[in-house]
Parts: structure tokens; C-alpha cells; sequence
């Protein structure tokens, strides 16, 4: 059956802070699935994410967001298994068996958590102004980065043979984690899977703040 080019699909729209983490991990991976895309810069310091109009598209009124021709969702880490089902080879990215799909989970997991509570948390310090404590989010970092370091030294990949979620879930924090004060020299099996990352084809990087560490 012949594609109806009369109704052209609409490219997915991402609405975003573009020195986000979490939003950038959506733009990565729309990118890396080769898919057209608007990026809606939303100003958040004039409340924007609290709109009327945007808290219908994502009612905790946070970033990102996507508009995928009337599919509306939000939530980053449900956003990449959403763009991997419907655009992607999803076991590819999700997981071929049980044990593959339970440790992207647990990276998607730490994603949520000691990523968040970690580097995420520190550059929030430093690039956002937000009153976290910093030194606590620093130590958590160094503690997720001494078992990410070890768990690399022998292996390319965080959960499989392969690039799956758990890179794209975790890589933008751990990549910008020097702009909260951490510095990446003491980890080289991290920066090579940072460096791994960066190579696959269609990577795109995230605006980068003055690095502190």
C-alpha cells in the first residue's frame, strides 16, 4: 500500500528549556531516530510551563513535553519508550529478553533517582540558582560515578552489547555534571562511554553553561 503524501505527518513538537537535562534527552533521541521535530522554547521564569493551554499537555506543568501529531505526553523517561515504540526498533533500544529489559529499567530508574538527586541536582546549583545542597548533591554524584566507572571499565555499554535507553536516559547529566562542580577526570571508563555516545550517528549536544569543576 502507497504512503497517502497528501496528508504529510507533522514533525513531533518538544517543548523544552534547552538547558534542560531531561528535555535534552528527548531531543537526543529524536534525533538518533532520524525524526523531523519543533523545539518550543518555553520562558519558564514568566511561568510559562503554568500556563492554562501547556498544563493540558502536561498537567505537573514541567518540561519536556511532546506533541507527536495529537499524541501528548510528558515525562522524559515516557517519552523515550513512547518515541522507541512508535518510531524505533523498540526491543532494540528496550530490551531483547527479560534481563535485557529489567537492566535498561534500572538505569532508566537511577535516571529518575540518584541521577537526579546527584548531578542533576548540583548543576541545578550552579547554572539555575535553586536552593538544594549542593555539597550533599556533590558527594551523591561521586558516589553514582565510582559504581558507573567501575561497571564501564569492562564494557561499552551500560545495560547490553548495544546503545539502548539507559544511555539516552542517562547521558546529559553525566556529560554536564563539571557545570555543578564534579569533575569527570577522575572517571576515564565514564568518559569513554561519554565519548561513545557522542559518536553514534545523529548525536546532538545540549547548550553548555561555564564548567565550575
Amino acid at each position: 500500500m502507497t504512503a497517502d503524501m497528501s496528508h504529510p505527518v507533522s514533525p513531533v513538537i518538544l517543548y523544552r528549556h534547552p538547558k534542560s537535562g531531561h528535555c535534552h534527552r528527548v531531543e537526543l533521541m529524536l534525533s538518533l531516530l532520524g525524526l523531523p521535530y519543533e523545539a518550543v522554547d518555553l520562558d519558564m521564569a514568566a511561568g510559562a510551563h503554568k500556563a492554562p493551554d501547556y498544563l493540558i499537555i502536561s498537567p505537573l506543568g514541567q518540561v519536556p513535553a511532546i506533541d507527536d501529531n495529537g499524541v501528548r505526553l510528558s515525562d522524559s523517561n515516557a517519552i523515550l519508550t513512547y518515541l522507541v515504540m512508535r518510531h524505533g526498533d523498540a526491543p532494540a533500544w528496550r530490551g531483547h529478553d527479560p534481563v535485557e529489559a529489567a537492566e535498561i529499567q534500572r538505569w532508566l530508574s537511577i535516571a529518575a533517582g540518584e541521577i537526579a538527586f546527584g548531578p542533576c541536582a548540583a548543576r541545578l546549583v550552579t547554572v539555575f540558582g535553586a536552593d538544594l545542597d549542593h555539597a550533599a548533591a556533590q558527594t551523591r554524584t561521586h558516589a553514582l560515578f565510582a559504581v558507573m566507572d567501575a561497571h564501564l571499565q569492562a564494557r561499552d555499554w551500560l545495560a547490553a552489547d548495544r546503545v539502548t535507553l539507559a544511555e539516552i536516559a542517562g547521558y546529559s547529566y553525566i556529560a554536564h555534571a563539571p557545570e555543578g562542580g564534579v569533575s569527570l577526570e577522575p572517571y576515564p571508563a565514564i568518559r569513554a562511554w561519554l565519548n561513545r555516545v557522542e559518536a553514534l550517528k545523529g548525536f546532538i549536544g545540549m547548550a553548555r553553561s561555564p564548567a565550575l569543576a
